[in-house]
């Protein structure tokens, strides 16, 4: 087991912070933002420096019915060769739904949807864990995941789904005590006793990191400090194992180096504090029930594709809700899926926002309720903006400064300077659309 101590998640609005902040052991940066080829130059200074960098990927989806895609696990794989890494994380999630398992279009929810805690679930997670371990060079370790709504019918706890899919592929795990904590919040489940039926052994490393509540709804937004029931979950975590490795996660709103610097003491003191009740034996270690080493039957891929397409359908494209599941909360997610890819889409493409101005949020929230993505950020990018100009904006210039901007991107080539060129590729995108 590798002993990676304290680390702070990597970003670039922050690196130089980083590179300076006493007494980091160790960084995880999100894999797919970074180009294996290209690192960044803090990141390259860090390894030179012997701070380990583990690559944490978001776009698996090795929840879903699918199969984890060959492309998505060699970059996985690369990125690990390229930094080094002694190990890297994905999540237990789905991410996109559709496709051939159910004959219908592929929808991709841009985020970390929960998947139902079922054997059917189970099978096919265990399936996609082996196949990503066998692609990758090095272990994998897989994350719980933070969930505004519930599945109906679901056979395990949290606690006992973990056990059996560490059990039954050997996958490390990626405790994320925040997560933990939203899902009390948010569907009533304690955290010690998914603890108390952990593997603890199999522990990877702990994510630690901050959110905030609303109307009753535990928001896991990484923007906001870390909150006392965040740390005490994380001594209780420390009061059963010790942990090989934790690290605070911050992806917004970015405070001061000093700030950061007293949450990660607190996350040090939280620690050591659950280590002296650990030393003073006042915790066992206990865990759940071993699994079958049964493998996913093409059924059981087809059965979860069509109750997780049903479902990311209500939450992106405005289907009905299925039934059994909280409508309330089903409308809570699906307005921060949009308002999440609103915010991405700003980020991806920001000249968007300049053009639009102030009509920018509420048009692509409008957007997003009935057109949901199907091909990630960039293309819902150059798809909203296509869907803007089908609307015929009635501020003339704006629009035509949107044309400009949709033209000079959507093509496979950049545009030509030549006027005839360019009247002839506009042509022809008129005379395809028709």
């Amino acid at each position: 087991m590798v002993r990676l101590g304290t680390g702070i998640g990597w970003r670039p609005e922050i690196a130089e912070a980083v590179e300076h902040m006493p007494g980091i052991d160790w960084v995880e940066v999100v894999a797919e933002n970074v180009c294996p080829g290209h690192l960044p130059e803090s990141l390259t200074r860090l390894r030179e420096r012997g701070v380990t960098v583990v690559p944490h990927g978001v776009s698996l989806g090795l929840g879903g019915a699918e199969r984890p895609d060959a492309g998505r696990l060699a970059a996985l794989a690369e990125r690990a060769g390229a930094l080094g890494s002694p190990l890297v994380t994905e999540h237990i999630a789905f991410v996109r739904a559709g496709g051939a398992l159910t004959a219908s279009g592929p929808l991709e929810a841009g985020h970390l949807l929960p998947v139902p805690r079922t054997r059917d679930a189970l099978d096919v997670l265990c399936e996609n864990v082996r196949i990503a371990q066998d692609a990758l060079p090095v272990p994998l370790a897989v994350e719980n995941i933070a969930a505004l709504f519930s599945w109906p019918g679901e056979e395990m706890t949290e606690g006992q789904f973990l056990y059996e899919l560490a059990d039954r592929t050997g996958v490390r795990l990626l405790i994320d005590v925040a997560n933990l904590h939203t899902n009390h919040v948010n569907r009533g489940e304690d955290p010690a006793e998914a603890l108390a039926e952990l593997p603890l052994e199999a522990i990877a490393y702990v994510h630690v990191a901050g959110g905030f509540e609303r109307d009753g709804v535990w928001h896991d937004s990484h923007a906001h400090p870390v909150p006392r029931p965040v740390l005490d979950v994380l001594t209780d975590l420390a009061s059963r194992v010790a942990p090989p490795g934790v690290l605070l996660e911050r992806d917004e709103n970015f405070p001061e180096a000093e700030e950061m610097e007293r949450e990660l003491g607190a996350i040090r003191r939280a620690v050591e504090e659950g280590a002296g009740r650990r030393e003073a034996g006042a915790a066992p270690v206990v865990g759940g029930r071993p699994g079958s080493g049964r493998g996913a039957s093409e059924a059981a891929r087809e059965r979860l594709a069509l109750v997780q397409t049903a479902v990311l359908s209500a939450l992106v494209a405005g289907t009905p809700v299925p039934e059994g599941f909280d409508r309330v909360r089903m409308g809570v997610q699906a307005r921060a899926l949009a308002a999440k890819r609103a915010d991405v889409v700003a980020k991806v493409a920001p000249e968007l926002p300049v053009i639009l101005g102030k009509g920018y949020r509420p048009a692509f929230l409008a957007y997003a309720q009935t057109q949901p993505m199907t091909g990630g950020y960039r293309r819902d990018a150059l798809d909203f903006a296509e869907h803007v100009l089908a609307e015929r904006p009635e501020n003339t210039a704006a629009r035509r400064e949107l044309r400009e901007w949709w033209l000079e991107r959507s093509g496979s080539r950049p545009r030509s300077r030549r006027p005839a060129v360019r009247l002839a590729r506009a042509t022809r995108r008129v005379l395809l659309r028709r």
